[in-house]
């Protein structure tokens, strides 16, 4: 897969449910912004070749967006955003430069190491939803939003154990897997379903901070925002009825259940 049809199939991947809840004229924002981080992930996951050239191509096509014309079709649609919305750069860096970590880190010895990864993985794309809804320079709300990213990300990680260990991955810290005396991740265990367990309440705690996102930012557009995090609760709901067998299957909640949860207050 070489870039340029990454760039293609990062415009017409599909689209978050919860985004539908978002104004119609926001929507293709939310859409450009999303086909960026697919085409990041992507770029650092699947691409053939050297990747982390690939991803220098793609910084130099987000300098190209803010001084001069990008020419990647998923950049073309993002420029217009990132001039409508004075879009910061950082953002947008901080989602590549996740991806050449992911090329030379293995594993994380403590949270606060995967913590620092989160910043750089998740937080970005929060920080830029905001940016949409012109709040990004309300330190709470933006607190908020970090915290719900990293919990997301966090659930991703317990979902994908095995798919992460293929890619030579581990984004169980090396203190919590010592501390439950986890000594293999490729079949199931007692103490790895006790490391899970241990990091969906660490998650848990994080998507607490989407009620206050949802409270503050107040009607559809709060509800939207607070769907997110009412997401990552659903999918870890999912994991605890399937008894954290992340091996036979990715468990993950039913478009019923993340339907009911749009509508929840």
């Amino acid at each position: 897969m070489d870039a340029a049809s990454v760039a293609k199939r990062a415009r017409t991947e599909n689209f978050p449910v919860a985004s539908l809840l978002f104004p119609r004229t926001l929507r293709p924002h939310l859409r450009a912004i999303y086909g960026f981080a697919r085409i990041v992930d992507i770029l650092g996951d699947e691409v053939e070749g050297d990747r982390l050239a690939a991803l220098g191509e793609l910084e130099r096509e987000v300098d190209a967006c803010y001084a001069g014309e990008p020419t990647w079709p998923v950049m073309l649609v993002l420029q217009p955003t990132i001039r409508e919305f004075s879009l910061p750069r950082e953002p947008f860096l901080r989602l590549i430069e996740a991806n050449r970590m992911d090329q030379r880190i293995a594993e994380y010895e403590t949270w606060n190491d995967l913590r620092e990864y989160c910043r750089h993985s998740a937080d970005p794309v929060g920080r830029l939803v905001l940016g949409l809804l012109r709040l990004d320079r309300e330190p709470d709300l933006v607190a908020a939003s970090d915290e719900v990213c990293t919990g997301l990300q966090l659930v991703n990680f317990l979902q994908d154990v095995p798919r992460d260990l293929e890619l030579g991955r581990v984004y169980l810290p090396v203190e919590d897997r010592r501390r439950f005396g986890v000594t293999s991740l490729d079949r199931p265990s007692p103490e790895l379903t006790r490391t899970l367990e241990f990091e969906a309440e660490r998650a848990r705690e994080l998507l607490a901070a989407g009620r206050t996102l949802q409270a503050r930012i107040g009607g559809r557009v709060g509800r939207a925002v607070g769907l997110f995090a009412r997401g990552g609760l659903a999918a870890l709901e999912a994991l605890e009825r399937a008894h954290w067998d992340v091996f036979t299957q990715r468990p993950r909640p039913s478009r019923t259940r993340l339907a009911l949860a749009a509508f929840a207050r």
